[in-house]
């Protein structure tokens, strides 16, 4: 006999499956995807960098996501040059005293964003006030925009240049299209520039 837990574990991963055929099932996400990765790797090849900020498990996502591209992801090979703007306490309480908790991310992008970089913006709601900051100082200064949020797109949905909207208002199911796709660009990336790393 199925205990309530058993059912609520069962109704989880239900939901995540539920998530993930429909992911499989949008080919104009596929397509997003691949100009994503495209993008990135021309900005990297251009000398370019990749930055990322979010807040809560979006912070973790960004912080995440840099590390696979600084490190490795599948095999060993050159390191990527990614910033998360969510890691340095030094800099964030000292923005946040002297400016405020909306300019944590946009005066990071001030001091080290140069146009030609690309900036993951990641917000589950879509209208994180520090993160809607930020995309303005990106746009301002070239910088091209990827955003991450969910079915409503809030208010980042028409200031990005590309969007990703996952289709779910809860906010943890968004988070686990975030790290599907976060994950996805990453390898991506990684093939994209260094091949299969067969050799």
């Amino acid at each position: 006999m199925a205990s309530p837990m058993s059912d609520v574990i069962k109704d989880e991963l239900s939901t995540s499956l539920e998530l993930l055929r429909k992911l499989i099932e949008d080919h104009s996400l596929h397509q997003q995807i691949e100009n994503v990765v495209d993008l990135c790797t021309e900005s990297l090849g251009r000398g370019n960098k990749i930055l990322f900020a979010g807040n809560g498990g979006s912070a973790a996502d960004a912080q995440h996501w840099a590390g696979e591209l600084v490190s490795r992801f599948y095999f060993d090979r050159p390191g990527l040059p990614a910033i998360a703007l969510t890691t340095d306490t030094s800099i964030l309480t000292a923005i946040g005293n002297d400016y405020g908790y909306e300019s944590v991310f946009s005066r990071q992008i001030e001091a080290l964003g140069v146009e030609g970089d690309v900036f993951f913006a990641i917000s589950t709601s879509g209208n994180s006030a520090n993160i809607l900051r930020a995309i303005e100082v990106a746009k301002e200064r070239r910088i091209t925009v990827v955003g991450f949020t969910g079915a409503s797109g809030g208010k980042m949905s028409d200031s990005c240049d590309t969007c990703f909207r996952i289709p779910s208002s809860s906010t943890p199911k968004i988070q686990e299209g975030h790290e599907i796709l976060g994950h996805m660009i990453c390898a991506l990336i990684e093939k994209e520039i260094f091949g299969d790393g067969e050799d």
